[in-house]
């Protein structure tokens, strides 16, 4: 699951394309298939979303939520796909992004009835 964080004004109308980019670097990175696409947006408002200086109304966080089980450097080329896929396609600047990568054990995550740990079926291989 992906949740992305951004002001309402400069995320609202980007958000379907901004989803696009995300999910095609889960797929070209990750061999994520378009089928598991879970984005959540959130759109704040202007005085709720305090960010770091130097940033513009266009920071964005992103927070990638994932089964661990990846390697670092695969995190890594991850990363670098969406700040130069993002800046590329939507012309976010490298410095109004922030991604955070959190990996939890497979047994923390529900699906289908099972956790994840029981899955079977996956379409995706986790520990690349």
């Amino acid at each position: 699951m992906i949740v992305i964080y951004g002001i309402k004004q400069q995320l609202d109308p980007i958000k379907a394309r901004l989803s696009t980019v995300i999910q095609g670097c889960m797929s070209q990175v990750l061999g994520l298939p378009e089928s598991k696409r879970a984005h959540r947006f959130i759109p704040m408002q202007k005085e709720d979303f305090y960010d770091p200086d130097g940033r513009t109304d266009a920071y964005t966080v992103i927070e990638i939520n994932m089964m661990e089980g990846r390697q670092p450097d695969t995190l890594k080329k991850l990363i670098k796909a969406l700040f130069a896929d993002l800046e590329q396609q939507l012309a976010i600047s490298n410095a109004d992004i922030e991604i955070i990568i959190k990996q939890q054990a497979p047994h923390c995550w529900g699906f289908r009835g099972m956790s994840g740990d029981e899955a079977r079926d996956l379409s995706y291989n986790i520990n690349a």
